[in-house]
């Protein structure tokens, strides 16, 4: 493979150009930061890959091994993919009891045959011929498709079932049993038309985030606008940014103020934050050279177009030849999708939720060429399964014994706001889950 480095004038219009020659491949993967420049651990604007020269799927009971392996059969490579909340149930004595309704694998890389790397004004491209691609990319014309979607969406929880679910977790936190559980539902959708490209583009629109993804495989179609870094690796250095506390935006400036003031006051949504910063400072120790975990953002405000959020950074440096599945898998899921302590809310989880995480509270992410990686929380994000014409979001929020069971619906159909804004606030009709 071939390298080679351009100038070009216009990033935005090039990046989507680029994403629409990615897109008729069956695999390609673009993980795009939104141009977030307060994110100083970021390595590109935007990365686009395409087409396979090697796979690796799930490999059942051993997957971040056997992933491990895979990756050192291609070092200084680029490599992406994502993996399923359900692969707890491999590091952990955990089962899911709900089926894989929508099919997606619980674990999926590949190495693809051409690597799009764009930051500020130059693109590296990786390819047979870097440049007759680059002369291919520049002269696409861009053309936006229709956006289609039909369907009915509903969900797996109503506000009913949702409370039910709620008190009765929230008696197991009074109980002693955890201290905080994050509870989610899923919405859905069947015999669904739907562009999934197009909704990548409007879903970003809408909601510009710095760990936004579109990944394709086959007929599997994942659609992030991912706010949340899982885990980044940067030479030794390990990060995580969990997010706990939530509050939507004014519709002033000075009401945002408000809001903002209240958030970082809030009782509830500080011990949220504080009990999973403990939770991942405990995970990376695991992987953690003596004393090297450190606190270096505690609940920072971030604001995004429709909510403000509070974000913590919590590093460590990574213990020497440790191998890069391992630190993922002693953190693996994100403890701000689980609670605390993380085993038991995860086994609270299989017994309370509905429906199956699959991908949702999993990540999408990458490997690359000099050793590190990156890996968002998938949240906000839409899975389509094109084969059975099946569409699936989820949403989700954190129960600590003052939590409020109403209040915490009404946060998860704000943090819904932007999807479904995007598939044009469709009725929602409520299918009651199966225990």
């Amino acid at each position: 493979m071939l390298s080679a480095e351009y100038q070009i004038n216009d990033p935005i219009s090039f990046t989507k150009k680029a994403l629409q020659w990615a897109s008729l491949f069956n695999t390609t993967c673009s993980l795009v930061s939104q141009r977030q420049n307060h994110d100083r651990y970021r390595k590109f604007d935007t990365l686009i890959v395409a087409d396979i020269l090697d796979e690796f799927t799930e490999n059942p009971g051993n997957n971040f091994q056997t992933l491990q392996i895979f990756l050192k059969k291609y070092p200084k490579r680029w490599i992406t993919g994502f993996l399923a909340y359900d692969l707890k149930n491999e590091i952990e004595s955990l089962h899911t009891a709900h089926p894989n309704e929508q099919g997606t694998p619980s674990i999926y890389f590949f190495v693809p045959k051409h690597v799009i790397c764009i930051k500020d004004d130059k693109v590296t491209i990786q390819s047979d011929n870097p440049a007759k691609l680059y002369d291919h990319i520049a002269s696409i014309s861009f053309c936006r498709q229709s956006f289609v979607f039909r369907g009915s969406i509903q969900t797996k929880m109503s506000q009913e079932n949702y409370v039910d679910a709620f008190n009765k977790l929230q008696k197991h936190i009074h109980q002693g049993d955890i201290y905080e559980v994050n509870l989610c539902q899923e919405f859905f959708a069947e015999d669904v038309i739907f562009s999934p490209l197009e909704a990548y583009y409007r879903l970003t629109e809408l909601s510009p985030t710095p760990f936004s993804a579109y990944f394709k495989t086959k007929e599997h179609h994942l659609i992030s606008a991912s706010p949340e870094r899982f885990l980044a690796k940067r030479n030794r250095l390990l990060i995580s940014q969990p997010i706990k506390g939530t509050a939507p935006r004014g519709k002033t400036k000075e009401e945002d103020t408000v809001l903002i003031k209240k958030l970082k006051t809030d009782k509830k949504e500080i011990s949220e934050n504080i009990m999973i910063v403990d939770l991942v400072r405990n995970d990376l120790t695991r992987s953690a050279e003596p004393a090297s975990v450190n606190v270096e953002e505690l609940m920072g405000l971030y604001s995004f177009k429709h909510l403000h959020q509070l974000i913590s950074t919590i590093t460590a440096t990574e213990k020497e030849k440790l191998e890069n599945t391992q630190s993922i898998k002693n953190t693996f899921p994100a403890g701000s999708m689980t609670g605390a302590p993380k085993l038991s809310a995860m086994q609270l989880i299989d017994k309370y939720e509905s429906s199956r995480r699959g991908v949702y509270a999993g990540s999408i992410g990458y490997f690359s060429p000099d050793g590190d990686y990156d890996f968002n929380v998938v949240i906000r994000s839409i899975l389509y399964n094109e084969t059975k014409k099946r569409l699936s979001f989820h949403v989700g929020g954190a129960i600590t014994a003052e939590a409020d069971a109403l209040r915490e619906y009404q946060e998860c159909l704000l943090k819904a706001q932007a999807i479904l804004e995007l598939l044009g606030h469709q009725h929602l009709s409520s299918q009651e889950g199966h225990k």
